[in-house]
């Protein structure tokens, strides 16, 4: 019952581990309950078991077990946090719970799989399960096999994985076990229930009796498909859809049935096999045997190994050639047939791999289908449909193309019926209008064949094209057929039916759309995810449209709702004379051929007024102008009646229905008259309105060709000048570019020049559209003529072709946009199809062999042969067609030539071929492009930049579609070469963006992009961090997140960082190009298309913040205006900010950095990636404008932009500082630009800058300094002295804002640097700062840098030897000969060029003894030269221009003007003092007092009141850089120049208005303090030179300082934690330190020291203290520090304790708990009980029992800051602590009764008498009622004489007793009337506040003298030679001293003053000073005065 009642007490989750199993179960049962109750799912409670879940399901005993799994469900269910515990808890459930006999913890782990998969984690479960099936023990394998099947038969195929369960079936199909067969067998039903037949293949090889059953099982299936039924957390919206139809009695519609169906591709399901190693090693010379028999061998061992499904990737190169060789040349047409069945096998089980391949062996097919046998016909036809499905129509359409011009009609007709096959597979997306056109070009022509055959399957094939593309996209190529073709091609069309029943595009009709079904193996791989559903969207639309019925308006002439153009049989002239005589006036038509011309004009007129007459469809056309054809016809000799005819004839092409017939009637008489001078305007008239009716295509090309077989040179010249008009009217679409290219090259040729002239004109306007390209088809033509085209091709440069104005009109009233929109997508095409009408040359026959043969030959000079002439052939040939044999594997081979200059030469052919090929080029990508992508790996930079000017060149031809297509690009980024990743990735970030969709395939690159973002190599992790947006932009961060999450998880990590990262830079696609506004619209310039790509990549590179609204890609304007890219956004208004104030942004970019989140700013030269990232920084935080401006490629830009930045300093100061990090990095930037004009206007700015940060008290950030130091020392080395001037008064400036020792480093390192320039300037710095700021600015020791430095006095350069001896002189003045040590071993010829060096410096010294010693603060200050005359350096910009100087400080001190300041006549002129050269630092001009004044009677003041020290303010305005550099001058190295400083800072801590300007530099100043307390221990105890005297004297100082500074609560709280820590260790170790007690006064310093350890206690920030004590004690346990120091620290402890029940409200607990639980992590309970003292585990204990005892139970509610709070040692802790004092409590409250009634009598007197004595006691420690708890005490005493006071003094220090004591006394000689003791110099002022004002009798004015004197004694000012007039220590610590008068703040200017002139004499004295300079000041006033006097005329003689 005892232990039972030990583990009842324990919180859930510690029961939940227990190791008594009924423990565990009671806490499975209360955590079941507890995450029952828990509503949120992101509740704290959750992360407590987060550990546990695991032992939930995993225990050892079965009951504890089941109830275990029942809550770990729950909390899987619930609790946001359970996917972290998916992998250990599945596991743990496969391993220990499926295998338990209890059927319900089977259900249960089986529930909780399921529950996992549920809340996103199927990937995880699946692994596990499948991990589980290769578990030797069967009841496991069972249990995963029918989780696996539960999970399928829930969510479906969508979410559980089908392909690795598959391939486990044929596994357990074999299992021994009956159990594992029976649920296998279940699991393969239902997978097929999900993806059907695709599961068949896989499941070929179980055993026959098994498939049989299975067989069995399938068929009785039903039909309809499966649903998910169970959803994840992210398909809520599917659940609810769902539901709903549960709701409506399983109603859905069969397109929602469709898309429940995941498409499993059979061939994804399949293991590849390997079949190049096994093909026999006589197979290629058995292939090429004589003997039919060993030939059909080989080719059979081949055929069996490619009847694999699926083949593994290799190179099949040599296996393709050789089955390529046996189809086309083999007379065995059985062997044709078994090599062709093994080409589609290949092609089949390589799919997309194959690609490569197809282009060879293509042509060799289409050529071999000349066989008529009908198994080797099908066997050729098997293959080149698989070969197909590998490749695109694009690449084969050449080919194709090719063979269709063959005599053979077998050929023809196979061709065209591979068409039509193929395309069933293509849709109006993979049929563009540019493939299509060609190949519908070529089938026309097969419909007129005489063969039926061949007209069949051309009908065949464009029937398909139809049916997939749509009757309106192949009609535009129908217009020459007749009605009864384009009947039988429509009639095909609905025969055709498309695989899976897609209806891609309907024929006349509407059809309502269907949904894609997946294709089968033998049909087509599947295609990229979302094209389908784009192309049904476009078709649907594209249908709608066409469904609307048109008519002809009248009704009398009805035709097909898409047809284009009115058509029309040749009428007989009886039937035309018929059809006129019924419109026309019988006296018209006798008139006609009237010999008369004026009864033939007459004619003509009636003739032109009934065809105005006429309605459109009443015109009979053809009849007309047959009439207007008769005698004289066109042969008409009047003109007058010839051009009413001519008039007539576009009359009626304008206002009838005219077809090509009629146009035919009237073109050549039109043609003939064109030329003619009156007549031609009206010929051209009809001309255009013939084109208008017709179509200007047509038109032209009849026109040209009756113009040029005519030989009058007047007609073809206008003909030419027509056709260049109606260009400008017609616009280019649908031009007919190859024939009029033949014409114009004709006419270039005539001899009359007025044909050439108008040739030339032609071409001009041909420019406009086509572009620059056009020059090409011109080459051949004489010099002289390209000089003319050339000229007319400038004329035109730069000008946008025109809007067109007239259209082809349609027979039916079709709706204008379908007219647009055809003729943009022709005005598309135009750029590419340019190329096609180049005359190519076949250079196919020219690949010889031999040549061959020499390319591949052994030795390079021949292969170097080879390769020439074939650069010869192709130079010759100059264009190409694609057809170049077997070159393409030549030349691959010689891309991995070992000889580098044949490489080079290699990629420079296949530049050529580029050019050479054009378009063509597309079907080589596979073959030679990916080759090309190889070579980027090359080692040499110079075969990199050839091989990707050749990439480019490629691309440039053949588009990225097919180098994105398929695996070969993700083959090659597998490969681990770190060139080749950066090539490519760089070269797919260029090129990525300019894209507007991408094929499916590039997902396959992602897997090896994330590898290149971890490669090891630098440069390969940026551009892959470049390329990531742009794969991003393409495939969206959906889907690269689930690719991320295959990772393992550290990369994971990364890369989803980077992913967000990249997402808020991604730009938006480009969007596809705007329609052209106006009506019917226009064709699309193709000179701007060609430009497209550019343009929109140029556009890309500047469009980074997603934020702004995306600009305008591009609109392309009506009738080929120029491309015009556009902003949504006018110019932004300048007007407001430069700068954003975003909340804490610079603290979030500096922790990025420590974080490694961004790119640290350290670099050499500053890479793209630090500007890029720098821009993103930036956009947050700088005007839109302004960062243009800075990040401008114009520097005129940049001085624009800082001007304005100057500008804007003063007014928006607060948000420069905030953005301070940034502006610095941008200045960085441009210190490494070359412009002089920025580089000055930079330096301006920074000088500004830094004045402004000076007067705002601010300073720099590590950070901040990291980012911009180094870079500002690199320019001080520039060449130009104007450059080096500006940047040395930086370098001066940046100590005002930044500590000088941390400038230090930086100098430095530029003392490494090969610039001498920059070694000198930096060493000139060193010594500047060692004379300014002492030796402690030497970092990391003194050392280490003087051996740094006094290298570089033996180095080559004359100014660095100099700059170094000066910089060693400077230590030298400072710490003497102790720079000898600090050095180290120089060289004798160094060490002697110092030495001399050292004693001319001291010979100067000599000479100078009379200069003022030791620089003022304020010359320091202002960073003047050093009034010491053994001063090394001076500073360069004082030097050469003070007059800058004083108006820098004029501006510098500006906004500071308004302040109140002392009167004149205090303060030092210190412009005049500068302005004097002769002498470093004389004394100014005093203003003349009557001194007289000071005798008469005075008041005196209070002495709290102290009128400002003159001494201090006045010598600076800017005060906090006066604090800052005084500050620094504590840490000296130098006793005088610290005592200086340090009491110039008492004086201020003193006084009351004034102390608050030490606000904000505590820490700066206890810093410095305790660095003095350093080295005092460290050097100055330790070195005998240096007087005790000084050091007591210093020590003295900084002890009042601390205490003045301490005794103000407001300051002393401002210090740090750490701070505070260091403080405590320089205080505490000091009170140790032995050597203490040798020197004078050592004990008064130890018990000042007491008082101040008390006073920091006391009013430092509790919440610091405590913390500060706890981390020093954990430091001093850590590095076993002495034992007396860790008592002082736990007794500090102890005290704080004691301070808690008043300042526990005040403090924070989080902070102090996590310095605690940090203290109990390093030193745990049994850590701490191995130390020899138990009493800092007792230490702790304490303060955690405090803390629990005055915060109870909240305590528990302060661990916030802990992570991980399970595993702390505090958090139980406190649960104890909190738990025994309720208890306690309960105690107490039960007991009182009983304990009173016990208590004594005497002990209750004995607790009271405690009491009271602890109550007086705490009173006189604290300041404020001392003296109450003194006279309490001394009453005390009085009455209870016998009082033993000895237990509460005992553990005081030896101070505080003897303070005490001293009150009693004070006290009793008071009450007796005694003469009242001054105690003011017994009893610091700092402690208790007893001083003068305490007494009410009335102060002499010599009390006041004798505080001056006190005062300068303790400067040094009256240095008198008897000892006994010293002042004591407790001097050196008194309180402010209250100054009465003007008299004493006289005393004070005239000591200091004093003190610059004589100092030196005074610290070189031997000799005494003489008897009457020592003697004390006579308290007489008038005396004193006298004294005064004599010495103002000494100091004005002086003067003079």
């Amino acid at each position: 019952m005892e232990d039972d009642s030990e583990w009842m007490k324990l919180p859930i989750y510690q029961k939940c581990e227990h190791k008594v199993w009924k423990a565990r179960l009671s806490g499975y049962e209360e955590a079941l309950k507890l995450f029952q109750r828990i509503q949120d799912e992101k509740s704290l409670e959750w992360g407590k078991y987060l550990g546990l879940i695991k032992k939930f399901v995993t225990d050892s005993n079965a009951v504890a077990q089941l109830k275990g799994l029942e809550a770990a469900l729950v909390f899987i269910e619930n609790a946001h946090v359970a996917a972290k515990t998916t992998g250990e808890v599945v596991s743990g459930v496969v391993t220990k719970v499926f295998n338990q006999p209890k059927a319900r913890a089977k259900e249960l782990g089986t529930d909780i799989c399921l529950m996992y998969m549920e809340i996103e984690k199927a990937e995880v479960v699946q692994e596990e399960l499948l991990k589980g099936l290769e578990n030797k023990n069967p009841k496991i394998v069972v249990a995963c096999l029918e989780t696996l099947r539960k999970a399928l038969s829930e969510f479906g195929s969508k979410i559980v994985t089908l392909k690795p369960i598959v391939k486990i079936l044929c596994k357990q199909f074999e299992s021994r076990e009956k159990a594992v067969r029976d649920e296998v067998k279940l699991l393969a039903v239902e997978i097929y229930k999900w993806i059907r037949d695709a599961l068949r293949p896989p499941l070929q090889n179980i055993n026959s009796v098994q498939l049989k059953e299975l067989e069995e099982e399938w068929v009785k299936l039903p039909s309809s498909p499966p649903k998910q039924t169970r959803f994840l957390h992210s398909q809520q919206d599917l659940k609810a859809k769902f539901e709903q139809h549960q709701a409506h009695g399983e109603q859905s519609d069969g397109e929602d049935e469709e898309e429940t169906v995941v498409a499993v591709d059979p061939y994804e399901l399949l293991e590849a096999v390997e079949i190049l190693s096994k093909i026999p090693k006589d197979f290629y010379d058995k292939i090429e045997a004589k003997k039919w028999q060993e030939r059909k061998e080989a080719v059979e061992a081949v055929e069996a190994l490619t009847k694999n499904p699926k083949l593994e990737n290799g190179d099949y190169g040599d296996l393709v050639r050789a089955l390529k060789k046996v189809v086309g040349k083999d007379a065995n047409v059985m062997l044709v047939s078994a090599a062709a069945k093994c080409l589609a096998a290949l092609a089949s089980g390589l799919r997309k791999k194959f690609g490569t391949y197809a282009g060879q062996v293509v042509p060799t097919i289409l050529e071999k289908f000349k066989e008529k046998k009908p198994q080797v016909v099908q066997a050729l036809q098997e293959a080149i449909d698989a070969i197909f499905l590998t490749t695109t129509l694009q690449n084969l359409s050449e080919d194709i193309l090719g063979v269709m011009d063959n005599k053979n009609p077998s050929i023809k007709q196979q061709a065209s019926l591979f068409l039509a096959r193929s395309f069933r597979h293509c849709t109006q997306g993979t049929l563009p209008k540019s493939v299509l056109k060609p190949l519908c070009a070529a089938l026309i022509k097969q419909v007129n064949n005489s063969a039926p055959e061949v007209r069949d399957a051309a009908f065949e094939a464009l029937g398909t094209a139809m049916k997939v593309v749509g009757e309106k996209a192949v009609n535009h190529f129908l217009s020459d057929l007749d009605k009864l073709k384009l009947d039988k091609i429509k009639e095909s069309a609905d025969k055709v039916e498309l695989p899976g029943g897609k209806k891609a595009a309907a024929v006349g009709g509407g059809a309502k759309k269907a949904p894609a079904k997946t294709p089968s193996l033998a049909e087509a791989p599947p295609k990229s995810s979302g094209q389908p559903k784009k192309t049904q969207t476009g078709a649907s639309s594209a249908a709608s449209k066409r469904c609307k019925p048109t008519a002809v308006a009248g009704g009398k002439t009805k035709k097909s709702p898409d047809s284009k153009e009115f058509t029309e049989g040749e009428l007989s002239m009886e039937v035309c004379e018929e059809r006129a005589a019924g419109v026309l006036p019988a006296s018209c038509l006798q008139q006609l051929d009237s010999a008369n011309w004026k009864e033939r004009l007459a004619s003509m007129e009636e003739f032109q007024k009934a065809v105005e007459t006429l309605d459109r469809t009443e015109i009979p056309c053809q009849a007309l102008v047959k009439m207007l054809a008769k005698k004289p016809g066109w042969k008409e000799t009047n003109f007058q009646v010839m051009q009413i005819k001519l008039h007539v004839v576009a009359l009626i092409a304008q206002r009838g229905q005219f077809s090509k017939t009629s146009a035919s009637v009237v073109l050549d008489g039109l043609v003939d008259k064109v030329g003619d001078v009156k007549c031609g305007g009206n010929s051209k008239e009809g001309l255009t309105a013939i084109g208008e009716a017709c179509s200007l295509l047509w038109t032209a090309e009849q026109v040209m060709s009756i113009a040029f077989a005519q030989k009058n040179p007047k007609n073809q010249a206008e003909t030419l000048n027509w056709l260049a008009n109606a260009m400008k009217e017609f616009g280019f679409a649908g031009i007919n570019v190859k024939g009029f290219i033949n014409n114009v090259k004709t006419a270039l040729g005539a001899t009359n020049p007025a044909v050439r002239t108008a040739a030339i004109a032609l071409l001009g306007v041909m420019f406009l559209y086509m572009g620059a390209r056009l020059r090409m088809f011109f080459e051949d033509e004489k010099p002289a003529l390209l000089v003319q085209i050339d000229a007319e091709f400038e004329k035109m440069q730069g000008q946008s072709p025109p809007a067109p104005i007239r259209f082809t009109k349609k027979s039916g009233e079709e709706e204008e946009g379908d007219e647009g929109e055809d003729q943009e997508e022709d005005g598309a095409a135009a750029a590419q199809d340019i190329m096609d009408f180049l005359p190519r040359t076949d250079i196919s026959d020219k690949i010889t062999c031999d040549l061959l043969s020499k390319i591949g030959d052994k030795n390079w000079k021949i292969r170097k042969e080879g390769l020439d002439e074939t650069a010869a052939i192709i130079s010759e040939a100059k264009f190409i067609t694609a057809n170049i044999g077997d070159l393409p594997l030549a030349l691959k081979a010689r891309l991995s030539d070992s000889n580098k200059i044949l490489v080079q030469q290699t990629l420079s052919i296949l530049q050529q071929l580029s050019t050479a090929m054009g378009p063509g080029l597309k079907q080589h990508v596979k073959a030679l492009g990916f080759p090309v992508i190889t070579v980027l790996g090359d080692s040499k930079a110079n075969v990199r930049a050839a091989a990707m000017t050749t990439l480019q060149a490629w691309v440039e031809q053949t588009g990225m579609k097919e180098w994105l297509e398929g695996e070969d690009l993700s083959e090659e980024l597998k490969k681990e070469n770190p060139f080749l990743r950066q090539e490519v990735l760089g070269w797919l970030a260029e090129k990525l963006p300019a894209l507007r969709a991408v094929p499916g395939d590039l997902m396959t690159c992602v897997p090896q992009l994330y590898s290149c973002l971890e490669d090891r190599n630098g440069d390969v992790r940026k551009k892959a961090q470049d390329a990531l947006p742009t794969f991003m932009m393409h495939l969206g961060y959906d889907k690269m997140d689930k690719a991320a999450g295959k990772l393992k998880t550290a990369s994971r990590d990364q890369v989803v960082g980077m992913l967000e990262k990249a997402r808020a830079v991604m730009s938006a696609k480009p969007a596809a190009p705007a329609k052209a506004g106006g009506g019917r619209g226009s064709a699309e310039p193709s000179r701007a298309a060609s430009g497209l790509c550019h343009i929109t990549e140029n556009h890309y590179s500047s469009q980074r913040d997603l934020n702004v609204q995306p600009h305008l890609w591009f609109c392309l304007v009506a009738a080929g205006k120029k491309l015009a890219v556009k902003s949504q956004k006018d110019d932004e208004d300048k007007s407001g900010p430069i700068f954003i104030l975003v909340p804490n942004s610079k603290e979030q970019r500096i922790k990025e950095e420590k974080q490694l989140k961004i790119l640290k700013w350290n670099f050499t030269t500053p890479r793209d990636e630090y500007v890029e990232q720098l821009k993103t920084q930036m956009s947050t935080c700088f005007a839109k404008w302004l960062q243009d401006e800075l990040f401008h490629l114009d520097f005129q830009r940049h001085v624009r932009a800082i001007g304005v930045m100057i500008e804007r300093l003063e007014s928006e100061s607060d948000a420069t500082i905030s953005c301070l990090d940034l502006i610095l990095k941008w200045f960085t930037l441009r210190f490494f630009d070359t412009n002089t004009t920025v580089l000055m206007k930079v330096l301006e700015y920074l000088k500004l800058l830094l004045a402004m940060l000076d007067s705002e008290n601010y300073h720099l950030t590590e950070y901040e300094a990291n980012s911009f130091i180094p870079y500002v020392i690199l320019k001080v080395g520039e060449s130009k002295d104007v450059v080096r001037k500006d940047v040395r008064a930086i370098l001066a400036s940046m100590c005002k804002v930044y500590p000088a020792s941390k400038v230090f480093p930086f100098l430095m390192d530029g003392t490494k640097s090969k610039n001498s320039k920059q070694r000198a300037e930096c060493l000139e710095e060193l010594g500047c700062l060692i004379e300014g700021y002492g030796m402690n600015v030497c970092q990391p020791t003194a050392a280490k840098s003087l051996k740094e430095i006094a290298l570089h006095i033996g180095d080559r350069d004359t100014s660095v030897r100099n700059a170094a001896l000066n910089t060693v002189v400077a230590v030298y003045n400072v710490c003497g000969d102790q720079v000898y040590k600090l050095i180290g071993n120089l060289s004798e010829k160094d060490m002697s060029m110092l030495e001399e060096r050292i004693k001319r410096s001291a010979k100067k010294t000599t000479a100078l003894a009379a200069a003022p010693a030791k620089p003022t603060v304020t010359e320091r200050s202002q960073r003047e030269h050093p009034a010491n005359p053994n001063g090394t350096f001076l500073r360069k910009p004082a030097q050469e221009d003070p007059n800058k100087l004083n108006q820098a400080r004029q501006n510098a001190q500006h906004s500071e003007s308004s302040h109140p300041s002392i009167p004149k006549e205090f303060q030092l002129d210190l412009d005049m003092i500068e302005m004097d050269q002769s002498r470093v630092c004389e004394l100014p001009d005093l203003v003349q007092h009557k001194l007289d004044e000071l005798l008469e009677p005075i008041m005196i003041p209070e002495p709290r009141m102290r009128s400002v020290s003159p001494h201090f303010d006045d010598l600076h305005n800017s005060t906090a850089s006066t604090i800052n550099f005084i500050i620094s001058q504590v840490a000296s190295g130098d006793i005088n120049n610290s005592i200086q400083a340090l009491a110039q800072i008492d004086e201020v801590l003193r006084q009351e208005d004034k102390s608050e300007v030490m606000s904000g530099h505590i820490d700066q100043f206890l810093i410095a303090t305790f660095m003095q307390l350093r080295l005092i221990y460290s050097t100055h105890m330790a070195d005998e030179r240096v007087d005790k005297k000084d050091i007591v004297k210093l020590y003295g100082c900084i002890i009042g300082n601390m205490l003045s500074l301490f005794s103000m609560e407001s300051l002393a709280r401002e210090a740090s934690l750490g701070v505070l820590k260091d403080l405590m260790h320089g205080v505490i170790t000091l009170m140790l330190d032995g050597r203490m007690e040798d020197i004078e006064d050592g004990q008064q310093i130890i018990r000042t020291l007491n008082l101040l350890v008390t006073r920091v206690l006391v009013k430092s920030d509790q919440t610091n203290m405590i913390s500060a004590l706890l981390v020093l004690l954990q430091d001093s346990l850590a590095t076993a520090a002495p034992p007396l120091f860790c008592e002082l620290v736990i007794k500090c402890l102890w005290r704080m304790i004691r301070f808690l029940p008043e300042t526990i409200d005040s403090i924070n607990l989080d902070r102090i708990l996590l310095d605690v639980h940090t203290f109990m992590k390093i030193f745990p309970k049994e850590k701490l009980k191995q130390l020899k003292s138990d009493v800092p585990h007792r230490t702790l204990k304490t303060l955690l029992h405090t803390l629990c005892k005055l915060k109870g139970a909240e305590i528990l509610d302060h661990l916030s800051m802990i992570e991980n709070r399970n595993e702390s040692e505090l958090e139980a802790h406190l649960r104890r602590s909190v738990k025994h004092n309720g208890n306690l409590s309960g105690l107490k409250r039960d007991r009182g009764n009983e304990k009173t009634g016990l208590c004594t009598e005497d002990r209750m007197s004995k607790a009271k008498v405690s009491d009271i004595l602890t109550e007086i006691f705490k009173k006189i420690g604290s300041k404020e009622n001392t003296k109450e708890g003194l006279t309490e005490l001394y009453e005390y005493k009085q009455k209870y004489s016998d009082a033993d006071l000895e237990p509460f003094l005992k553990n005081t220090s030896q101070f505080f007793q003897s303070y005490v004591e001293r009150g009693l006394r004070l006290i009793e000689s008071e009450r007796e009337g005694k003469a009242r003791i001054q105690t003011s110099a017994v009893i610091p002022q700092h402690g208790v506040d007893f001083s003068l004002s305490s007494s009410n009798e009335e102060l002499k004015p010599a009390v006041y003298y004798e505080r001056l004197k006190i005062l300068r004694q303790r400067q040094g000012l009256e240095n008198n030679s008897k000892p006994q007039q010293r002042p004591p220590i407790s001097s050196l610590l008194s309180s402010k001293p209250p100054v009465a008068s003007s008299t004493d703040m006289l005393h004070t200017k005239l000591s200091q003053l004093k003190e610059s002139r004589e100092l030196y004499q005074q610290e070189h004295n031997t000799h005494s000073h003489s008897p009457t300079h020592a003697h004390t000041r006579s308290a007489s006033p008038a005396a004193n005065l006298d004294d005064l006097k004599k010495r103002l005329e000494r100091i004005k003689s002086n003067r003079q």
